[in-house]
């Protein structure tokens, strides 16, 4: 899996939100402004693609810093970008207090540059029908935005399959900006390139991980909501349709009435899954653990004791390779207790996977923390 999957999936997240938020206030006749972290050097609490819808009535959704920056954010959106219907790209330096003459003073040792735009008028408005269908599916794509130069907010979204929508000013530059999209798909990365003169944020957007939950009691609850609420495309699976009740689990994308040998349910794709078996039953348990191993599910999590696993390993047979795929008990060792909080550590666990980071403490980090 990418090593920034977890920042990506965050990023897909708040990207559909913003699209939701923007249909609604379009709808109403509203307007909005949409702030975004176009470039960062040094420390920053966000990263490139990091989202901040202003509306007109001052209310917020997002966020592109800890909370320092929003501020100043929201009322140049409010006081220029909505009423000039102009962007504007804000450079902030988050340095010492000695550094106070451009920037805040805010001791965190970074730059920042944040593209204001507006986002229920202009090139964003146009693109967001194909943005909302994007995010609704399951394939990469890029969006190349203009964030300083000549065609100032001109957006080229680079869909799947070669199809590109809206301009960033002539056809040679957008056959330019797209072949760079394409390359760019490839490293999974956001970045900030000149392209004809023109400095463009590429910001890359591949689709979250999907996690399938193989069991859905009371304890399946909070996994799956928080599972989703980081970012995760959850997919609740249980052979006892009572349990698999829409109301108790409203943020999962889809709920499976099916037992581990039903072949006629499809598994989401293999490279990009994470599965929790936590059923309850050793048998049921067991069986899920072969099939997912079968599929080549990277990331295989069991609840319960250790000697249960082993077991359950041992009787189907489990190569060497595939119980290094098998995290049982799941979860990292938080000294959790209760179905909350196992929750959560099983949550931490699968974020440190899919960013392939080893769980420790920050403190005790020398390295940078996002790379």
């Amino acid at each position: 899996m990418s090593g920034v999957l977890g920042e990506d999936m965050n990023h897909w997240k708040e990207t559909a939100e913003v699209l939701v938020r923007l249909a609604a206030l379009t709808a109403a006749g509203r307007s909005a402004a949409l702030a975004t972290v176009v470039r960062v050097v040094g420390s920053a609490y966000r990263r490139p693609g990091a989202k901040f819808l202003i509306e007109d009535s001052g209310d917020t959704l997002g966020s592109v810093s800890g909370g320092c920056l929003e501020a100043d954010v929201r009322e140049v959106a409010r006081q220029q970008v909505l009423p000039s219907k102009v962007p504007s790209l804000r450079h902030y330096s988050t340095g010492s207090d000695e550094d106070m003459v451009w920037g805040l003073g805010l001791g965190c040792n970074g730059t920042i540059d944040i593209f204001i735009q507006p986002a229920t008028a202009g090139p964003l408005a146009g693109l967001a029908p194909t943005l909302r269908e994007l995010v609704a599916g399951d394939a990469p794509f890029v969006l190349a935005t203009v964030v300083e130069g000549d065609g100032l907010g001109g957006m080229l979204l680079a869909a799947p399959e070669g199809r590109h929508h809206g301009s960033l000013g002539s056809p040679a530059l957008d056959d330019e900006a797209a072949e760079r999209a394409r390359v760019l798909l490839a490293a999974g990365k956001p970045v900030t390139e000149t392209v004809g003169g023109r400095t463009v944020f590429f910001e890359v957007l591949p689709p979250p991980p999907h996690l399938l939950v193989c069991g859905a009691g009371e304890d399946a609850r909070p996994l799956v909501a928080y599972a989703a609420d980081v970012g995760f495309r959850v997919t609740l699976v249980d052979h006892r349709p009572a349990l698999l009740d829409p109301a108790g689990f409203p943020q999962a994308v889809a709920l499976l009435t099916a037992r581990p040998d039903s072949q006629e349910i499809a598994l989401p794709p293999a490279a990009r899954t994470l599965a929790v078996v936590k059923s309850h039953s050793l048998a049921i348990d067991r069986a899920w653990v072969r099939r997912l191993l079968a599929a080549d599910i990277p990331y295989v999590g069991v609840l319960g004791p250790r000697a249960r696993t082993e077991s359950m390993l041992h009787e189907i047979g489990a190569t060497a390779a595939e119980q290094e795929r098998v995290f049982g008990p799941v979860g990292l060792d938080l000294g959790a207790d209760g179905p909350r909080q196992v929750a959560l550590s099983i949550v931490a666990e699968m974020l440190a996977f899919t960013t392939r980071r080893t769980p420790g403490h920050l403190a005790a980090r020398r390295e940078a923390i996002h790379v």
